[in-house]
């Protein structure tokens, strides 16, 4: 069976709300406050939507997207944004990656694994 693409967060300018994934909710309360800082001020930045989400191999992905006609949306600081974060919260995201395969995906990991992390 294969696995479908499971969203952890988002965040949207249009609505000024953010949305975690309910099965996410025994994530320890500061990475979920993280994750909220994070998206909320992405949105906050750069307007549209983001949403974080993990594909069928267990990788963290972030999508943006905009409304056709969003004049205030920036499309290069978007792609920019997005790289800032995928450095700057590099341990984080990885840690959600591993806890995504190991309780959703059922993968087993060694210590020598976990530690590379």
């Amino acid at each position: 069976m294969e696995q479908e693409e499971v969203i952890l967060c988002g965040s949207s300018a249009y609505t000024k709300k953010y949305y975690l994934n309910e099965e996410f909710e025994s994530l320890p309360d500061g990475i979920k406050d993280e994750l909220k800082i994070m998206c909320v001020l992405y949105t906050e930045d750069i307007g549209g939507v983001l949403t974080l989400f993990f594909d069928e191999t267990g990788s963290l992905q972030f999508q943006t997207a905009a409304n056709e006609g969003d004049l205030l949306y920036d499309d290069i600081g978007s792609v920019l944004k997005v790289k800032q974060l995928q450095q700057t919260k590099q341990e984080l995201l990885n840690s959600l990656e591993l806890y995504f395969k190991v309780f959703f995906l059922g993968e087993e990991f060694s210590e020598e694994d976990v530690e590379e992390l």
